[in-house]
């Protein structure tokens, strides 16, 4: 099989797939991977990542966003070689683009290719558009979407053609046991407890709630700190300002994007949040936080409430920075229900969320794919 990515960015979406492609790997099956290397000067990359894991790439793509078919032939053609001389029987695709070249591809190649789609953001394309119609129904032999309420909604242009849903994939073992991995960041001062959001600093995440909760609770809770792991254009004006002007600022830890010690600092943090799903809708820093057994705090935005299971793996608000700051300092204030919930989450992700249950998973829709394919 191929998997198709025509995103050199590494983001949300990046990682899930290469865990999958390692674990169908590990199943047997040979897996290539075409995408688009980073521009010059760009630094990391989907590309440079995959090399790392000994994954690839195996064809490189041209930059480039959205479906344009002129634009698009010479990516089109090699991919059409690639196919026919490897024998390739499924395309798997992540982006618009992606699911546009395998199309074009296999109309180049005439073979017998199931075209597998996955859609990783949370909240769906449109589906009163008749594009997106054709294209998550007729157009692909296999669809996969994160959340079951998605998936019902796909119901409605998928038919009887091959649809799953996902609950997200994480490798629980790299984050579990957190201790182990010594030395803590030398950002954070010891002694306090830490609430940690990890997520993109954007306007539409709502770090205008974040901040307001968090203004509630230091009001009440003397000792804690909020740990803000992530970048943005925006982070002044949408973090540091705001925080500023609440007098907060010796008690938030700005860590920016960490790579290298994600793990440790990650692990120091007493409960994880987040508010609003980024470009990965299945909220992977919800389930790394689980798999070091943090629970989390999130809103009720879907798929937030079908990842952390309300009273059980975690909690669930509204909206609302007194609802908010009140489950964060209910998990603090309460260490038997924090470490009770935070194993229960840990558990869930290891049972549920493990790379290889999700190369199971994408494997029988794969296979599905091929004999519905084959069946027309």
């Amino acid at each position: 099989m191929l998997f198709l990515s025509s995103d050199w960015k590494w983001t949300g979406p990046s990682e899930p797939m290469l865990l999958l492609q390692a674990a169908l790997r590990e199943r047997g099956h040979r897996v290539d991977l075409a995408c688009a290397e980073a521009p010059g000067g760009a630094g990391g990359g989907l590309a440079r990542e995959a090399r790392a894991r000994g994954l690839g790439p195996h064809l490189a793509l041209e930059r480039g966003r959205g479906i344009r078919p002129l634009r698009d032939r010479r990516d089109a053609r090699l991919l059409a070689e690639w196919i026919a001389r490897e024998s390739i029987e499924v395309v798997h695709t992540w982006h618009s683009r992606d699911h546009g070249l395998a199309l074009a591809a296999r109309a180049r190649c005439a073979a017998e290719l199931a075209v597998v789609r996955s859609l990783p953001a949370a909240k769906l394309p449109s589906l009163a558009a008749p594009w997106n119609r054709w294209l998550f129904g007729p157009g692909c032999d296999g669809l996969v979407c994160v959340g079951q309420k998605n998936a019902e909604r796909l119901q409605a242009v998928r038919g009887a053609r091959p649809l799953a849903s996902t609950r997200g994939v994480v490798d629980a073992e790299r984050f579990s046991n957190a201790e182990r991995f010594g030395g803590a960041a030398n950002a954070f001062r010891s002694g306090s407890p830490r609430i940690g959001i990890v997520a993109r600093v954007q306007a539409h995440r709502r770090f205008d709630l974040l901040v307001d909760a968090f203004a509630l609770l230091a009001a009440r809770e003397q000792r804690v700190k909020l740990v803000v792991i992530g970048r943005g254009t925006r982070m002044r004006e949408l973090l540091e300002v705001p925080v500023r002007r609440r007098g907060l600022e010796a008690r938030v830890e700005f860590m920016g994007y960490r790579r290298e010690d994600y793990r440790e600092v990650l692990a120091r943090l007493d409960v994880s949040t987040l508010l609003v799903p980024g470009s990965d809708g299945s909220c992977r820093a919800v389930l790394e936080a689980a798999a070091a057994g943090i629970p989390c705090v999130v809103t009720r935005r879907e798929p937030l409430p079908e990842i952390v299971l309300d009273r059980a793996t975690g909690l669930v608000v509204e909206e609302d920075p007194e609802a908010l700051a009140a489950a964060w300092s209910r998990l603090l204030n309460d260490g038997a229900l924090r470490r009770r919930l935070g194993e229960a989450a840990r558990e869930r992700v290891r049972s549920a969320c493990s790379p290889a249950r999700h190369a199971l998973e994408i494997e029988a829709l794969q296979l599905a794919a091929v004999d519905s394919r084959r069946a027309r």
